[in-house]
């Protein structure tokens, strides 16, 4: 990390110094918050679910892969969040640059009619699928059941590695390796930063579809 007094100027002025300290301690304690979610979150071998592609056709899991040998999945709560697709928007716009290193998806309880509409009017550059009658979402910790006995999903991210068997001549099992639950002010989005810079921070802001744009 390359600190304000290494480029001899800083907006920070007399609290430049305490910057950089509480920086270096957020960095630390972001790798030890990583380490803390990734242990929790091993799965040693996951099941290869079966779900549909935005086309309607069946696609599974170890085909999400593509060619790579890791694969990142957004979980996502449906059409009807639109903060889950403030997520979306923001990790499209990275797609191209993630898939360079890891093939990226976004699995979601919606019809894959409803996945097409999404698709087309938020522009996402990454692969829909629908896990609607699947355990996927479940059994990853992402759906669970509230008081009232209804169903509930939360938004976040699995991270996934396959491992090469030559026995197999192909692929052996797969492993979640990490997972991260999404929400306001988390380092997954990255419009909370920016927000907390201006007065006011958030304000009453709250996040519309891209065809109201504009809208308070």
């Amino acid at each position: 990390m390359t600190t304000h007094k290494d480029i001899g100027h800083s907006p920070f002025g007399s609290q430049t110094a305490r910057v950089d300290e509480l920086e270096l301690k957020m960095m630390e304690l972001r790798k030890e918050l990583t380490t803390a979610r990734n242990i929790g979150a091993s799965i040693p071998s996951v099941e290869d679910y079966e779900f549909r592609d935005s086309n309607g056709a069946t696609v599974r899991l170890s085909e999400l892969f593509g060619d790579h040998d890791d694969l990142v999945v957004i979980h996502n709560m449906g059409e009807s969040c639109q903060y889950c697709a403030l997520w979306a928007d923001g990790l499209s716009a990275f797609a191209p640059h993630i898939a360079r290193r890891a093939a990226l998806v976004l699995a979601s309880p919606n019809s894959p009619a409803s996945l097409m509409n999404q698709i087309n009017k938020r522009g996402w550059k990454f692969r829909v699928i629908s896990d609607a009658g699947t355990r996927f979402a479940r059994d990853m910790g992402f759906e669970g059941q509230s008081v009232s006995h209804s169903t509930t999903r939360l938004p976040g991210v699995s991270a996934f590695h396959r491992e090469r068997d030559a026995t197999l001549a192909g692929f052996g099992r797969i492993h979640r390796v990490g997972a991260a639950q999404f929400g306001p002010g988390d380092e997954f989005c990255a419009i909370w930063p920016i927000f907390d810079l201006i007065t006011g921070g958030v304000g009453g802001w709250v996040p519309v579809a891209p065809y109201a744009v504009g809208s308070s």
